[in-house]
């Protein structure tokens, strides 16, 4: 067990060593998990588990397909109580995947690259354990494929990826104590991560919920049980309004959006202390609230990811940049 976390910690100091320019943080603190762990039970099974922040196997313990393209799966993990650093704050797994490129190389085969895709798990972060993903199997695509290969899993199957940085929300990764009204804005699959931050808002007992989801036909409402007991069990606290773009129905409202459908299913501009999620594919958010854009950078880098101005419908019903987080 000695010499194999020893591997393990000279990996992460090399890795300190080589990435010192770009900050220690968080490889930092995989030294530290991973010296922790030599004191903990996993000295009895021989292993050192690994910080949440690098690549590992996680086990699919379950997989159901929810909807004609969807599928939730219970995955579980182990060498650590709780999915990522903290029980309160939401969190994103990026997952991995050998996927096939459409060029053949000078062999005949097909290449291969690694593709990446992050998942928002829809269970609270506190759960011990496991963790449950709601996965969309998206037709083939260019650099795509990895809802398809999750969908595919049977239980026994692993697969590997990592947890991603906490999620900086306007100064802070924390969603409790900070608003008194929140408005989730879900399209189609975007409801993943917000139903996550739902559940941890439901750890208060005072913040106010309003739930807008959009999708093109009442079957491809994702997580609709779901939400739904959730608003028969907190009726003073959760309110939800569907629409759909595909189809007109009796009980749902029709379109993508616009000013009076924001102004009525959500928090007004004018209350204090509110936020305005929206999540959903770039398309969407552009839509409700502008595009999400990226730092320049000097060598011609990926620059990480900002808000960038508040546009769209929520500008134009009166929102401040200051009341919106694009998701």
């Amino acid at each position: 067990h000695v010499q194999q976390c020893g591997a393990v910690l000279s990996a992460v100091w090399m890795t300190v060593v080589v990435g010192a320019s770009t900050g220690l943080s968080s490889t930092a603190s995989a030294v530290g998990s991973c010296a922790a762990a030599s004191s903990s039970s996993s000295v009895a099974t021989g292993e050192c588990p690994l910080p949440p922040e690098m690549k590992q196997r996680y086990s699919v313990l379950n997989n159901t397909r929810v909807s004609p393209d969807s599928n939730i799966l219970t995955v579980g993990f182990e060498g650590r109580e709780y999915l990522g650093w903290d029980p309160l704050i939401p969190t994103c797994i990026s997952v991995s995947y050998e996927g096939k490129e459409d060029v053949e190389d000078d062999g005949g085969e097909d290449d291969k690259k690694i593709l990446a895709k992050s998942y928002s798990p829809i269970s609270h972060p506190s759960k011990k354990g496991t963790f449950d993903l709601l996965v969309k199997a998206y037709p083939y695509q260019p650099g795509g494929g990895v809802g398809a290969y999750l969908c595919g899993l049977k239980a026994g199957d692993s697969f590997e990826a990592k947890v991603k940085s906490q999620r900086i929300m306007h100064s802070s990764p924390e969603v409790l104590g900070r608003w008194s009204h929140v408005g989730l804005v879900a399209g189609g699959t975007g409801i993943a991560p917000l139903f996550q931050i739902l559940q941890i808002l439901l750890r208060e007992d005072h913040t106010k919920i309003s739930i807008l989801s959009v999708n093109c036909f009442e079957h491809d409402i994702l997580l609709k049980a779901e939400v739904d007991e959730l608003v028969k069990q907190h009726p003073e606290r959760i309110s939800v309004t569907y629409t759909l773009t595909g189809e007109q129905k009796e009980g749902y409202k029709l379109g993508r959006g616009n000013v009076d459908m924001a102004l009525e299913a959500l928090p007004h501009p004018s209350e204090e202390n509110i936020m305005i999620f929206v999540c959903g594919k770039d398309g969407f958010v552009e839509t409700w609230g502008g595009n999400v854009v990226r730092e320049k950078t000097t060598d011609g880098s990926k620059g990480k990811k900002i808000q960038g101005p508040l546009l769209g419908i929520l500008k134009d019903a009166g929102y401040d940049a200051s009341q919106v987080f694009k998701y």
